[in-house]
């Protein structure tokens, strides 16, 4: 790939392997955000409503990670895919266990074992990105600290 331009300080090998990095990141996620919507309609239950209203500021948050992932690609020179096909194409993770209609606790345990991969994979990245671009690491880094904040929200909810 030929960037047409990339950052000041950033190579063009460094901004193509951090755009490819977080591609790969904007793609999961895109889906973590189609995740956890699908939590949001599908739990039942004792503690249905809390659970239900919890899910969606993570939606939110989610969503807007992947904005500035992608904007982070367009800044680097590169093109962010945000088709459905890119989601399934990049996914190199687990898939959320549960489909349709579901326990708060069912799901809430789906969804601390999905953080569990999601905040796994970002670790990598940032590894990664330290080596390449450290302001997409800082990015990545801040995505962390959101996504640990939701997942011990989940795992408080059923301790």
């Amino acid at each position: 790939m030929t960037l047409p331009f990339t950052v000041p300080g950033l190579s063009e090998e460094q901004a193509e392997k951090s755009i490819a990095i977080l591609q790969n990141r904007l793609s999961q996620e895109q889906e973590a955000a189609l995740v956890l919507k699908h939590a949001h309609w599908n739990v039942t239950g004792p503690n249905f409503i809390a659970v239900h209203e919890m899910l969606d500021p993570q939606v939110d948050v989610v969503l807007a990670q992947a904005d500035e992932t992608a904007e982070r690609i367009a800044t680097l020179g590169g093109s962010p895919d945000g088709t459905p096909d890119a989601i399934v194409r990049n996914r190199s993770w687990k898939s959320l266990d549960l489909k349709g209609r579901g326990s708060t606790e069912e799901y809430i345990k789906a969804l601390i074992d999905y953080y569990d991969v999601f905040i796994t994979d970002d670790r990598k990245a940032i590894a990664e990105l330290d080596e390449l671009d450290v302001v997409s690491s800082n990015i990545i880094q801040d995505h962390v600290q959101a996504l640990e904040l939701f997942q011990w929200f989940l795992r408080s909810h059923i301790a």
